[in-house]
């Protein structure tokens, strides 16, 4: 005979719970308690809030995320960042510490615990927007931990609860001239930093930043990190518990559709976050004196981003391009205005060498999945891909052998780029040498910039 459960709730019978059960229960919806200035968005909010500030706080947060990206862009140090952002931030997204003497206190932590969820929301429907979502949340999250009390930053860090062990005072005497030469060197002031200075010990392989800078003490396996060296532990588990948050997100966005409501307004915001997918067709947005057609390609290159121009040089001299060339090529061309007919024209008469059969079967549904003519349902509702923007050219699916997508100013040894800008006829001794001076720092979308001017029909790759 089945044993019976007289605990456990049969489905088939209604789900009666005693009412001083539900009487006495936590309240589901209640206001958030903001202790801490930082928030590792852990808990999503529960209150209620008005249409307009769901979408007013999420246009400031996005307006902070932007110019943090374009910061990025134009490789600036935390510093120049910090200085940059800082009107902007007290402007849009104040966040006063526990000591300032402020009234909005609650206030500014609230709205900034919801703006990070409903972006959340917003950009978690594709792997490109929650890779750049949390790009620009971990720089917004180490600015200000950066800027941050310490002591405040102490309490919030302890109040983690991260997998860290605390050095124990026996080691921390065992060690203290290795403890105190890896962090301030010899002698007594830095033997009295040491005896100041809180320690933990972690495993290396979640340091390997300070362990490749010399900047922790290794043993048994075990990195010995300081406090003043434990932030970028604190960036790092800030990075990996929101990209697992953002997945999450991911897989619950199909309930949002029952919310007539909030589904533009999250359309609109994950738009404003995207490179640009123009659907130009002429008339004002034109060149003056040239359509966006495939028998006008030739004359436009000379206005094209270097990368763009490259390629299509290539594509002329060898007929043929290479798979990730074609993608970051067309989807150029798509951005600024090139119609699906017309490109299918321009990549035929571009492989010379193939037959119409022979071209119809390798490369056209290609051209066509990037418009989003065919493939899937969201493929085509989404109208194919987003042009690539700067950041995504300079930090993915770097040009192996044979292969000539990428930037330039990037990817090409200075000889090699040198020559590239002399036969783009920039001959300038003046602007070689500060496009050398770019990329030996790095800086490779002001070397970018030093190109003439663009016609501003592509003024938008500039700024993608």
């Amino acid at each position: 005979m089945k044993r019976q459960d007289f605990n456990r709730i049969d489905a088939k019978r209604r789900n009666v719970v005693d009412h001083r059960k539900k009487q006495f229960a936590d309240p589901t919806y209640k206001e958030a308690q903001y202790s801490h200035r930082l928030n590792f968005y852990a808990t999503p909010p529960t209150a209620e809030i008005t249409l307009e500030q769901f979408e007013q706080w999420a246009i400031d947060r996005l307006r902070i995320l932007a110019e943090l990206e374009a910061c990025s862009f134009r490789n600036k140090t935390l510093s120049e960042t910090a200085l940059h952002m800082k009107p902007l931030l007290d402007k849009y997204m104040p966040l006063d510490a526990n000591s300032s003497s402020s009234t909005q206190l609650v206030a500014e932590r609230q709205k900034d615990h919801y703006s990070h969820f409903i972006l959340r929301l917003a950009f978690s429907s594709t792997e490109d927007l929650r890779r750049r979502f949390s790009r620009v949340e971990t720089m917004l999250f180490r600015l200000r931990l950066s800027a941050d009390d310490m002591r405040e930053r102490a309490a919030f860090v302890q109040g983690l609860n991260l997998d860290w062990d605390p050095v124990p005072e026996d080691e921390l005497r065992q060690f203290a001239a290795e403890l105190a030469a890896v962090s301030f060197g010899y002698g007594k002031k830095a033997q009295q930093a040491r005896d100041e200075e809180t320690w933990c010990k972690v495993d290396w392989g979640r340091v390997p930043d300070l362990v490749e800078s010399r900047r922790v003490f290794l043993r048994a396996g075990k990195a010995y990190v300081p406090f003043r060296e434990q932030q970028s532990m604190v960036v790092a588990e800030f990075t990996t518990r929101l990209e697992r948050a953002l997945e999450l997100t991911a897989r619950a966005l199909p309930r949002l559709d029952e919310d007539d409501r909030l589904t533009p307004i999250l359309n609109h915001l994950s738009k404003n976050f995207v490179a640009p997918d123009s659907n130009y067709t002429g008339g004002s947005t034109a060149v003056e004196g040239a359509e966006i057609t495939a028998r006008n390609m030739d004359n436009l290159v000379q206005h094209f981003p270097m990368c763009m121009s490259s390629m299509h040089r290539i594509l002329r001299r060898d007929a043929k391009l290479k798979h990730f060339g074609r993608l970051q090529y067309s989807l150029f061309l798509k951005g600024i205005g090139l119609s699906l007919e017309e490109c299918l024209l321009f990549w035929r008469q571009g492989f010379s060498k193939l037959t119409d059969d022979e071209f119809n079967k390798e490369y056209r549904y290609n051209v066509r999945h990037v418009y989003g003519d065919v493939g899937g349902d969201s493929n085509r509702r989404g109208g194919g891909y987003s042009p690539y923007s700067c950041q995504k050219i300079l930090t993915e699916h770097p040009p192996g052998p044979g292969e000539t997508h990428g930037c330039p100013y990037r990817h090409f040894n200075m000889e090699n780029l040198t020559s590239l800008l002399q036969s783009s006829g920039i001959s300038d001794r003046a602007v070689l040498q500060g496009v050398k001076e770019d990329k030996d720092n790095q800086k490779f979308h002001m070397a970018c910039n030093r190109q003439p001017l663009l016609p501003p029909l592509l003024w938008w790759w500039l700024v993608a």
